[in-house]
């Protein structure tokens, strides 16, 4: 099944029905479904499809030319290898004057990388020949750094030609609910905060009675794909894949300034810095600093994919049991009694979402919510705000708490978000929200009646439009 990427579909589709030449750029990190939406596109459709090879010249020139082959005479199994691309390109250019044509040129940063003047040699066919043709040419590719600098970016031998890019995200917290319409909210936000919206992991954790045993079978299993799964990636991108674990392992265990992550990994922080920017890049984990501050001192690393963070959060320090094939017998104990505390800055991410994406009531109009940390200038203390939404204009804002908890939240929670908002002392005004998986006392739905508080459950953030 293909589930929710309507809106990309009906771009893509659109282009294809104007009937003259398209260029696509489709990028985004690995595993988040490039390739199943363009294979949706592609169906029923007249295609050549390629996907590059992290191999040399040579070997790629061989993949195109069977592909290319195999366009021509699909019943065909050994397919010739052109002299060279030129010709290759050529056979395509050709083939496109006969009838509209897609060419797909999969993984593109393997190819460019391999052979240093292909973006040149398409920028003179799209210049001179393809752009008066009836031809829709998609370079898809995994790397984003590549995908917004060699090929989107100013000095690109492609750039301003293309006529769309895509870059495709992760799904929301309320896509998961396409995959699974009979579970409950609780369940849908696991797999969520498990799979962090990526269609691949959704499939492979399977879920189909109940999440503990979806993870039992399919992720705390030396046997499953994404028991696997984080090892392979960092093999698969990274050259040396041991140093990029340990960081991620220090950041998972609560380092979170360069510093304290160069220290714990045993690196110089320069050096450090550099294998940081590789795993930005991949998206595996993110800069972030308080919403109403610019980059500086107070900037902090943390890891921006679910599903590595629940993989480091509960698999290294539980694999001796797991590879014995034990860890059913200590499940409980050791992940599912945790789950509410993983959940919980998973559950700050939904709120954001909910409030900037889904909930068209807010009193003011905000262009952002994040979180935001500082000293509380009256007790010299350290505070954190879950959220707090930054105004388009003016000086009132949000100010929100999050708690994944099952006992229900009361007014201390208020008065205490209250008093944060002193301390952030950058507004006039405050509007309060406060969001709960366990519901509220009587004494906090009094106050959401008079108005100073907006209440929020977990239902809420999949039911409210």
């Amino acid at each position: 099944m293909f589930y929710c990427r309507e809106n990309e579909l009906s771009t893509m589709n659109k282009r294809y029905k104007k009937n003259h030449f398209e260029f696509i750029v489709i990028y985004g990190r690995r595993r988040v479904g490039k390739t199943a939406l363009i294979n949706e596109f592609c169906k029923d459709k007249p295609t050549i499809y390629f996907s590059a090879l992290n191999s040399s010249s040579k070997e790629n020139l061989e993949a195109l030319s069977k592909s290319i082959y195999l366009y021509q005479n699909p019943s065909e199994l050994n397919a010739p290898t052109f002299r060279n691309f030129e010709d290759a390109l050529d056979t395509i250019t050709n083939l496109a004057k006969k009838q509209q044509l897609i060419f797909v040129i999969d993984e593109y940063p393997y190819l460019a990388k391999s052979e240093k003047s292909f973006s040149s040699r398409l920028q003179h066919l799209i210049d001179h020949i393809w752009q008066n043709m009836n031809l829709y040419l998609i370079l898809c590719g995994s790397s984003m750094s590549f995908m917004e600098h060699q090929v989107l970016g100013y000095e690109s031998p492609l750039y301003g030609r293309c006529t769309a890019q895509l870059k495709i995200e992760a799904l929301s917290y309320r896509d998961i609910m396409d995959f699974y319409p009979n579970l409950n909210c609780e369940d849908l936000s696991l797999i969520y905060g498990i799979t962090s919206g990526i269609p691949h992991y959704i499939n492979k954790l399977e879920v189909e009675t109940t999440i503990d045993e979806a993870l039992l079978e399919n992720l705390f299993d030396t046997s499953s794909y994404l028991f696997e799964e984080p090892q392979n990636l960092l093999k698969q991108e990274l050259r040396e894949p041991s140093v990029y674990n340990s960081i991620i392992t220090a950041i998972a265990n609560g380092a979170s300034h360069s510093n304290e992550i160069s220290t714990k990994v045993g690196l110089e922080s320069s050096i450090c810095s550099k294998y940081l920017r590789s795993l930005l890049e991949l998206g595996i984990i993110k800069k972030e600093i308080p919403v109403t501050e610019k980059s500086g001192k107070k900037t902090i690393y943390l890891i921006d994919d679910n599903f590595f963070r629940f993989w480091y959060r509960f698999v290294p320090k539980n694999l001796s049991i797991i590879q014995a094939g034990q860890f059913p017998r200590i499940y409980e104990r050791a992940v599912k009694q945790h789950l509410s505390d993983y959940m919980g800055l998973v559950f700050e991410k939904m709120c954001q979402e909910f409030l900037l994406k889904y909930y068209t009531d807010l009193p003011i109009l905000c262009t952002n919510f994040g979180q935001w940390w500082g000293t509380d200038p009256k007790t010299k203390k350290q505070i954190q705000i879950d959220i707090v939404g930054v105004p388009v204009e003016g000086n009132e804002y949000i100010i929100g708490s999050c708690k994944y908890k099952n006992s229900p939240i009361g007014v201390d929670e208020f008065e205490l978000l209250s008093s944060y908002s002193k301390a952030f002392g950058k507004g006039s005004r405050y509007h309060y929200v406060i969001f709960s998986k366990g519901g509220f006392t009587n004494g906090l739905k009094e106050l959401e009646e008079q108005g100073k508080v907006k209440l929020f459950t977990l239902e809420d953030l999949y039911l409210i439009h």
